[in-house]
C-alpha cells in the first residue's frame, strides 16, 4: 500500500495567503504540487512570486473576508478561473487586544465576523460545489493554542478560534460522508504579524518560550507539512481533528 503526499493537479484556495502562515501553507502546497488561488484584502504579491518558483500557477481574487458579502462571488471567480476547488484553507484571521472589562463590540464583531462567520459560510459555499459535482473535497480550519486554551485580553479572538474547533468537528460529522474531510491545524506560538506585538513584551516573550519544550517561536514554514498532509490522499480517512503544531506546547 502506497502513501502520497501529492498534490499535483489540485488548487488549493487559501485565505490571507499574502503573509505569514497563509503564505507559508500556500508555499508549502504548490511544493507538494499544488495551484494556489489567494484570497485576501491585500495584493498577493510575495507570495505569487514563490510559488511562481514551485512551476506552479497562483491565481489572486481580492476580497475582504471581513463580511460574507464577497463569498459567493470569490467562488464563483475561482470555479470560472480554475475549474473546480480541491482544497480551501480558511487562514484569514485577525485580533483585537483589551482588557475584558474594556472590550467593545466592535472589537467582538469584527472578529468573530472575520474568524468563525466567514469560515462557515466559505467552507459552505465550497462544499456546495463539491455536492452538486458529487465529489468530495479537503477543507483545513486554521485555529489556535487558543481553541484549547483562555488566553488573556483577547475575548473574541478565543471564542472565535474554541468555536472554529467545534465547527471543524460539526463539519466533518455532516459532511464525511459525502468525501469531504474537515480537518484543522492550531498553530503554537509562530513569528508572525499577529504576534509582534507578543514577543515586542520583554516579560511574556520570555514566559511564552519558557512554557515551549521545542524553545523557540515557530517560523511559518513549520506549518506547511501539516497543511499538505490534512490536504493529501495520506489524510483520507482523517476527519474532524485538530493537529496541533505547537512545538510541545500543549504537552507542558
Amino acid at each position: 500500500m502506497s502513501v502520497s503526499f501529492d498534490l499535483t493537479g489540485k488548487t488549493a484556495m487559501v485565505t490571507g495567503a499574502n503573509t505569514g502562515l497563509g503564505q507559508a501553507i500556500a508555499l508549502g502546497l504548490a511544493h507538494a504540487g499544488a495551484d494556489i488561488i489567494a484570497v485576501g484584502r491585500s495584493a498577493p504579491t510575495g507570495t505569487a512570486a514563490m510559488v511562481a518558483e514551485t512551476g506552479r500557477a497562483l491565481h489572486a481574487i481580492p476580497a475582504d473576508l471581513s463580511t460574507v458579502a464577497p463569498i459567493a462571488e470569490v467562488v464563483a471567480q475561482a470555479v470560472a478561473a480554475v475549474g473546480a476547488i480541491d482544497i480551501l484553507v480558511n487562514n484569514a484571521g485577525i485580533i483585537r487586544r483589551a482588557d475584558s472589562l474594556d472590550f467593545s463590540e466592535e472589537d467582538w464583531d469584527a472578529v468573530i465576523d472575520t474568524n468563525l462567520k466567514s469560515a462557515f459560510f466559505l467552507s459552505q459555499a465550497v462544499a456546495r460545489t463539491w455536492a452538486e459535482a458529487k465529489r468530495g473535497g479537503k477543507i483545513i480550519n486554521i485555529c489556535s493554542m487558543l481553541s484549547f486554551q483562555g488566553g488573556i485580553r483577547v475575548p473574541s479572538y478565543t471564542a472565535s478560534k474554541s468555536g472554529l474547533a467545534g465547527l471543524t468537528r460539526l463539519l466533518a460529522c455532516e459532511w464525511a460522508s459525502k468525501g469531504i474531510n474537515v480537518n484543522a491545524i492550531a498553530p503554537g506560538y509562530f513569528a508572525t504579524n499577529n504576534t509582534e506585538a507578543l514577543r515586542a513584551d520583554e516579560t511574556r516573550n520570555r514566559d511564552i518560550l519558557a512554557r515551549i519544550p521545542a524553545g523557540r517561536w515557530g517560523d511559518p514554514s513549520d506549518i506547511s507539512g501539516a497543511a499538505v498532509f490534512l490536504a493529501s490522499d495520506a489524510a483520507a480517512y482523517v476527519h474532524g481533528t485538530v493537529l496541533a503544531v505547537d512545538g510541545g506546547w500543549l504537552a507542558r
